[in-house]
């Protein structure tokens, strides 16, 4: 290099660092001090907060060596390296913060949240395999791969040798012995994959009961952690993906959201998980129900249920029986639309209320809660975290059973994910009305259905083609009840009414983001296409919010409109926009 450039970039870092390590007034900061930041540390800068924050840094595809330089020499090290997000996680004064974001080679600045897992106790006992709809001899998830990000899992008779691997992250993610202090993992992996064998005739199965299982540990032994380290978690499993044999990620956790999901890093570690072949599924939260009056409230979803490509899920009643007919979302089931971005969420909802799942005996939940214990080794526990675990389950059955039929090629996350949808069944409230999109997605999963039709579409199929090789009924047969399939699939600002799943469409690809227009991906009539927010007629929800053309603006604590000058808005629909409300998993998790 000319020495002349040499003394240039000499000259950019000096200056850079004495940017990060000058303070700024809040007289001094520009108008466009949230241009970068996310909503969280904006604030924190505008109140003129002195104290540090640990962030999460996403730069340009060469901007790595030059944030790690900056950040160094102005004493704030590196704590981890996100390579497929282009990010670093670090702790920075929060003074340093606007002269951080006016680096060149900066993309955007999150806050390293915290992520939470929650629960609740239920007195709801569901027949969980027999609401599913599935037979005695249907497929067990053989040889299936499920990663488990969350608090970990406790070793025993429930799972066997299937614990394929165990990696704590908390720590600096190398290989342990399987453990859960806090009792969350274990309980949402025996929904995934619990074989039964502690209950009386397996009634408390898991839905893929012959699974392997990979856990990542997260959350700490009161249910919290770091997204810096879901993350890292995710980023290993996609990296090592063919190693550890991983088809399926679950996510039972989360964080509220900050900023739009194109920012937000734990949503791009999600795409890059999704566009490496894994399946993604993802709590859609528990804050269906408004922290100040009380009432349902739409847009809770939370962070990563806002990932377009994540497979997002909320969670239904059964109230203890297996017709289907008398199920209701759960009123705590976060509703759409996503904050910021509008993304209708969640793709489907899923038995997740009163479930019961193999207990972690050593652990916070279990020692502190006898009231969820049911006899010595299960416990019964509410929310979208376990609905999450039910859908991943029914993903590791379709995974079974096409490539049972056909082994040349694998299923794709969004096909996966159109499956569900087109084969989900509508769930009704007390009036008989049908929920609306935001509120149950395409509807309740089949999972029976959803495996019927995996069976019968062959991936190997040129692109274009009718990849479905033989014909399906359009229904489930569930406690001798008839159950029609919702046939249909809500891709970004459109539901297809079509039979778009029987074609192998660009769509399904692993290229392709989940609701992206940018490939012109257009199927059906005119009069199949539902597009949300038409420029005519704004859609009413509810009392609380406005579904119109634009993106979310600002709330006045009772409501939520659309289209508005925004700036950081104090209130949502679910309360407070703080760590108090974010527990996804808790957060995303449990009511």
């Amino acid at each position: 290099m000319h020495p002349r450039l040499l003394r240039s970039r000499a000259t950019f870092l000096f200056v850079a660092v004495l940017t990060l390590t000058a303070p700024v007034t809040h007289a001094q900061q520009p108008a466009d001090v949230a241009s970068k930041l996310d909503e969280r540390l904006a604030a924190s800068v505008r109140a003129g907060d002195s104290g540090t924050q640990r962030v999460i840094i996403r730069t340009a595809s060469n901007g790595i060596p030059g944030l790690t330089n900056a950040l160094t020499r102005a004493g704030n090290p590196v704590l981890l390296n996100h390579r497929s997000i282009n990010a670093l996680t670090a702790r920075v004064p929060v003074a340093a913060l606007n002269g951080l974001s006016h680096l060149p080679f900066v993309k955007s600045i999150s806050v390293d949240a915290v992520v939470t897992a929650e629960q609740s106790s239920s007195s709801a006992d569901a027949t969980l395999r027999g609401t599913l709809g599935l037979p005695v001899q249907s497929p067990t998830g053989n040889r299936v791969g499920v990663a488990v990000i969350d608090s970990g899992l406790e070793a025993g008779p429930e799972f066997g040798d299937r614990i394929a691997g165990f990696y704590d992250f908390t720590r600096d993610g190398s290989p342990a012995s399987p453990s859960d202090d806090y009792g969350h993992g274990t309980h949402v992996a025996g929904l995934i994959a619990g074989s039964g064998d502690l209950s009386l005739g397996k009634r408390y199965r898991g839905v893929a009961p012959k699974a392997r299982l990979i856990a990542l540990k997260v959350l700490d032994q009161n249910g919290a952690g770091n997204t810096s380290d879901v993350i890292s978690a995710i980023e290993f499993v996609t990296e090592n993906k063919d190693r550890l044999g991983v088809d399926v990620i679950n996510l039972s956790l989360g964080h509220p959201i900050y900023e739009p999901a194109a920012t937000d890093p734990l949503v791009q570690a999600v795409e890059a998980a999704a566009r490496a072949g894994i399946v993604v599924v993802a709590a859609a939260g528990n804050h269906g129900v408004s922290a100040l009056t009380g009432l349902p409230g739409y847009a809770g979803i939370l962070s990563p249920g806002n990932a377009p490509s994540a497979i997002t899920v909320g969670s239904v009643k059964t109230l203890e029986t297996n017709t289907r007919t008398d199920d209701r979302v759960g009123t705590y089931s976060s509703r759409g639309p996503t904050w910021y971005d509008g993304i209708a969420k969640p793709d489907l909802v899923a038995p997740g209320h009163g479930l019961v799942g193999a207990a972690a005996k050593l652990s916070t939940l279990y020692m502190n809660n006898p009231e969820l214990r049911v006899g010595p080794s299960y416990l019964r526990l509410s929310g979208t975290s376990m609905a999450a675990g039910v859908v991943s389950g029914t993903v590791a059955l379709m995974i079974e059973a096409n490539r049972a039929a056909f082994p040349a090629a694998p299923l794709s996350p969004n096909a996966v994910k159109a499956m569900l949808q087109y084969t989900s069944l509508p769930v009704r409230d007390e009036q008989g009305v049908e929920y609306d999109y935001l509120t149950q997605g395409t509807g309740s999963v089949n999972t029976a259905g959803a495996i019927e039709l995996a069976e019968r579409i062959d991936p190997s199929l040129p692109l274009g083609s009718w990849w479905l090789t033989s014909g399906v009924d359009e229904w489930t047969v569930i406690d001798g009840q008839i159950q029609p399939w919702a046939e249909t699939v809500a891709w970004g600002a459109a539901l297809s009414g079509g039979p778009v799943v029987y074609f192998n469409e660009l769509a399904w690809t692993l290229n392709i983001v989940w609701g992206s227009t940018d490939d012109n991906i257009v199927w059906g009539s005119t009069d199949d296409n539902i597009v949300w927010g038409s420029a005519d007629d704004n859609i009413v929800w509810g009392s609380n919010i406005v579904w119109g053309n634009s993106l979310i603006g600002v709330s006045d604590g009772t409501s939520v409109s659309w289209g508005m000058a925004a700036d950081v808005p104090s209130l949502t629909v679910w309360g407070p926009l703080d760590d108090s409300v974010g527990s996804a998993g808790s957060v995303l998790t449990s009511p």
